[in-house]
């Protein structure tokens, strides 16, 4: 189900939902990459909903959940509520006039409105790079709606490296003659960091990154969007975030890695581990920025990571 929520500037934003408000369990959020939409979440989104549990199963015993039917189809309600988010300029959502609003504070700014609109107090938030970084600025400003996070190729420390690499091609993809086209654009700029994908794997990949506008083939999100990255320059890092990770100190964290990955460096998960012990680290071998949320292996590790927290 889609849903359109007008934020502070009137911009009407676009999230897409599993599950109804009255899930048993706690939200979901899923937040994506700078210029990535909520689509990167369908398949983690599915299996995060799941059903609720049914009144006679361990799960359910003693819990006072019991099975909700879903209207007229006889199917077990989802237990979760998942919202994944498209942020200004991307997916479904509006594009903004004024491209400078492409910045984390009125990014920060649109999640709290979202939030608000859609009832959600508190939440596991999934946040895939610029997504993990809205995470961490989400608990300096609202610290009890984080129940739990999961970083998905994202940490304090961001590699220059990586960032010189995406602002090479955020707003400059080619335009392909058609979606197999586009898997091989994407496959070209990528097969570095993801050797082992296969064609239909990167056709997959290729509709999560462009639309059909008429009749061209262009890419799912705002060309403008590149304009956030002209002030990126390697001789001058972004400024750490570890106050804002360390915000994330008492609720459970997950941190995705790609083995591939030039944005997160092994050093800084490494550094994330030392001030907290507790901290559930995954490694994609065979991925880069940021790994693909699909496989059994990956979803099932987020999925029993957020049914620990509730």
């Amino acid at each position: 189900m889609s849903v359109f929520v007008t934020v502070q500037d009137g911009l009407r934003l676009h999230a897409r939902c599993w599950g109804p408000r009255t899930a048993p369990l706690l939200p979901a959020v899923c937040l994506p990459g700078l210029a990535r939409s909520g689509a990167d979440f369908e398949e983690l989104a599915a299996a995060l909903a799941g059903p609720a549990p049914h009144a006679s199963s361990p799960a359910a015993s003693g819990s006072g959940m019991s099975a909700r039917a879903a209207p007229g189809d006889g199917r077990v309600a989802a237990a979760r509520r998942v919202i994944a988010l498209d942020s200004r300029g991307r997916g479904k959502s509006d594009y903004d006039r004024d491209p400078t609003n492409y910045n984390l504070q009125v990014e920060l700014a649109d999640l709290l409105a979202v939030l608000t609109a859609l009832a959600i107090p508190r939440a596991v938030f999934v946040g895939t790079s610029r997504g993990g970084i809205l995470a961490m600025l989400l608990s300096a400003v609202r610290p009890a709606a984080i129940a739990g996070c999961v970083l998905n190729d994202i940490g304090p420390v961001i590699e220059t490296k990586g960032l010189m690499r995406i602002k090479s091609y955020v707003g400059k993809l080619p335009q392909p003659a058609s979606m197999q086209d586009g898997a091989e654009i994407l496959r070209r700029l990528f097969a570095s960091q993801f050797p082992k994908l296969g064609t239909d794997e990167w056709v997959a990949f290729a509709r999560r990154t462009y639309k059909q506008a008429g009749s061209r083939i262009v890419a799912d999100y705002d060309p403008r969007l590149g304009a956030s990255l002209e002030g990126i320059d390697p001789e001058q890092p972004p400024a750490p975030l570890w106050k804002e990770f360390d915000g994330l100190g008492r609720v459970p964290v997950m941190v995705i890695r790609g083995g591939n990955s030039d944005i997160l460096a092994a050093e800084t998960v490494e550094a994330m581990r030392a001030r907290r012990s507790r901290l559930e680290v995954i490694e994609v071998p065979d991925q880069g920025h940021a790994p693909i949320l699909s496989g059994s292996r990956i979803i099932g590790a987020i999925a029993d990571f957020v049914a620990g927290i509730g």
